[in-house]
């Protein structure tokens, strides 16, 4: 594997424009009680990795990817943000004791990873937009890019994670994360949903 400066800068600059609203996704995440602090950052590295390999392999066979189409993963955030707000209202999202001892740790950790994992990939559409011209046009940044996307991922989580220990806004985020996770996810959901109107016309 070959790396340089610039090509270093380049998946630095890029990962951080594509994935910006991960850093309000990630904190939403944090701040819900229900959810694993090892299934949030398992399902983000997973998601990601899978972007990652998709851009690549498109960006080699020299496939292009229309952006109506991936703006169609926009359904699954919208999904589970109006299932997990189902929930909230019906008052099945709080913490329960019997409800937690239904399933055993594994089986919630597996569901949590593929649900944070699934709203990476779906919140992910313009990484592919991004990522494959570039590397079709220049496949030696591609060692440089996977070095940075995973250093990036981890630092994502770690903000993310810190943004909800704060002190100051901590608290705050904690109390109303398990509210305010919902409301993202639907909005994730329609914003990804609205480059899918090219598929209307």
């Amino acid at each position: 594997m070959s790396f340089n400066v610039a090509a270093l800068a380049l998946g630095i600059s890029v990962f951080a424009t594509t994935n910006v609203d991960d850093v309000f996704l990630l904190t939403a995440f944090f701040a819900d009680p229900k959810l694993r602090r090892l299934a949030i950052i398992i399902g983000q590295f997973a998601g990601i990795a899978l972007l990652t390999a998709v851009s690549i392999g498109a960006a080699l066979l020299a496939i292009n990817i229309r952006p109506e189409w991936t703006a169609l993963l926009g359904l699954v955030p919208l999904a589970l943000g109006f299932k997990k707000l189902s929930a909230l209202r019906s008052g099945e999202d709080q913490a329960d004791p019997t409800i937690a001892q239904e399933r055993t740790a594994q089986e919630r950790l597996h569901s949590q990873v593929l649900a944070v994992g699934v709203v990476t990939i779906a919140n992910g559409g313009d990484n592919l937009g991004v990522c494959i011209p570039i590397m079709a046009t220049s496949p030696s940044v591609i060692p440089s890019f996977i070095a940075v996307f995973i250093a990036m991922t981890g630092l994502w989580c770690l903000i993310g994670f810190l943004l909800v220990r704060n002190p100051m806004s901590g608290g705050q985020v904690r109390r109303w994360g398990h509210i305010v996770l919902p409301l993202v996810l639907i909005g994730i959901g329609l914003h990804i949903l609205s480059g899918a109107r090219g598929l209307i016309g």
